[in-house]
């Protein structure tokens, strides 16, 4: 039995839970979110508590136990506060605007590089930094992955976009390989 999966899911204040079979929809202030469930699992709530339980002990759903819970959990944190990555811009003349859900980004292209944000997703810009918001957190993680992956940071210069907290491995370029090397 998974530890993370037996911990109980504590239901905040205006978040609410709906089960129908194997569908569970999680409904707070930041939207509603849903799930279907992995076949043999079931959820129960309690006392403004969820459960994951499984069906059976068999050994085939143990490693899904303790994922089905957290993911949950996730769904139940996105809609009460939320999730939120944020994205540094580095480099000479890299920047970004945003119009309606059009992020555009100039990032040493030749063109700008437009990216639409998907339903649920606010983006926001200030000066070299951009904000992806939304209550699903999958969603979020994947459009700061896709829009880091529009200018990935280069490990020379460090230019690029990079999340916020990224530390970047910085090589010695070529002039300090042959600095000590014979004339």
């Amino acid at each position: 039995m998974s530890k993370i999966g037996k911990q109980l899911i504590k239901l905040p204040v205006g978040v609410t839970a709906k089960i129908t079979g194997d569908l569970v929809v999680i409904t707070g202030f930041k939207g509603n979110l849903d799930r279907k469930l992995p076949h043999g699992f079931s959820v129960e709530e309690k006392d403004g508590f969820l459960t994951v339980k499984p069906q059976n002990n068999t050994f085939a759903l143990s490693p899904n136990f303790g994922t089905t819970r957290a993911l949950l959990n996730n769904m139940v944190l996105g809609v009460s506060t939320g999730w939120k990555k944020v994205l540094e811009l580095v480099g000479a003349g890299y920047r970004a605007e945003i119009s309606g859900k059009t992020l555009s980004l100039s990032v040493g292209y030749s063109h700008p590089v437009k990216f639409e944000a998907p339903d649920g997703i606010s983006i926001k810009v200030e000066k070299m930094l951009l904000t992806i918001e939304g209550s699903d957190k999958e969603a979020v993680g994947q459009v700061a992955a896709t829009i880091r992956g529009i200018r990935p940071p280069e490990p020379y210069k460090g230019k690029g976009i990079k999340y916020q907290d990224e530390v970047i491995r910085r090589k010695a370029g070529k002039a300090a390989k042959t600095a000590g090397g014979p004339a």
